[in-house]
């Protein structure tokens, strides 16, 4: 499990996280909603040692990260895929997947396999450069960069941005199924609140930082201040 306790994040004057609490069960999914600016994409950063907390605490099962470096939370099992995908162009699948293995003691030919057994489609363009890709195949390489050295913990950013309805409809069904077949905690940050909370166990939605809502996502998805937090309409 992650536990996330009293988590504030300030940036000068500016506080991008307020005394956040949640845990997100084992494997399953949890969604963190909200609109631009409430501190979705901070949240994972601090959990994958990007950004350091001013107060509270995160544990990965039984130990605390806060303070660790993020090359330690990896090797811990913490995999990260940010906002916008990252993959590199320039780079063939296959080197782009390679980069995802290199701080592990994995085996580098079985690995890459595994995430061609995954995402087969990336086995047919192993020998593409990321820049020939889609949208939608790009999110899987950055997902499947992200799995290769096998992580307990997947926190996503944004899969879905810029990625066409039928799409993103695909990569969530990717997000589920890797939850069952791979054993992940999940934490998906999204501002597709309908398609994450199709496949979250459990959700909270921020606004401005703090956490204004929470619980099973069916509860979440049917909560009418969901509207007024996630979208900052009057209700």
């Amino acid at each position: 499990m992650i536990f996330v306790n009293e988590l504030s994040v300030s940036y000068g004057a500016i506080k991008a996280l307020n005394d956040v609490s949640f845990a997100a069960p084992s494997s399953s999914i949890t969604a963190v909603l909200g609109a631009n600016g409430a501190g979705k994409t901070t949240l994972l950063r601090t959990i994958s040692g990007l950004v350091h907390p001013s107060k509270g605490d995160i544990r990965c099962d039984e130990t605390s990260v806060v303070g660790m470096a993020t090359e330690e939370i990896a090797r811990m099992g913490v995999g990260h895929v940010p906002e916008g995908r990252g993959v590199i162009s320039e780079f063939t699948v296959e080197e782009n997947l390679r980069l995802g293995i290199l701080a592990s003691r994995l085996d580098v030919n079985e690995g890459m396999e595994r995430q061609f057994e995954l995402f087969p489609i990336l086995g047919q363009r192993r020998k593409q450069y990321a820049s020939t890709l889609s949208g939608g195949e790009r999110q899987m390489l950055a997902m499947a960069r992200a799995l290769i050295a096998r992580p307990h913990f997947l926190l996503l950013d944004e899969p879905s941005l810029g990625l066409a309805p039928l799409v993103t409809a695909d990569v969530m069904k990717t997000i589920d199924s890797l939850c069952n077949v791979e054993d992940l905690t999940v934490i998906l940050v999204e501002q597709n609140a309908r398609s994450a909370l199709r496949i979250a166990h459990q959700a909270i939605v921020l606004h401005l930082g703090a956490v204004v809502a929470s619980g099973p996502a069916r509860e979440v998805a049917n909560d009418p201040d969901l509207r007024h937090y996630y979208l900052g309409l009057v209700k």
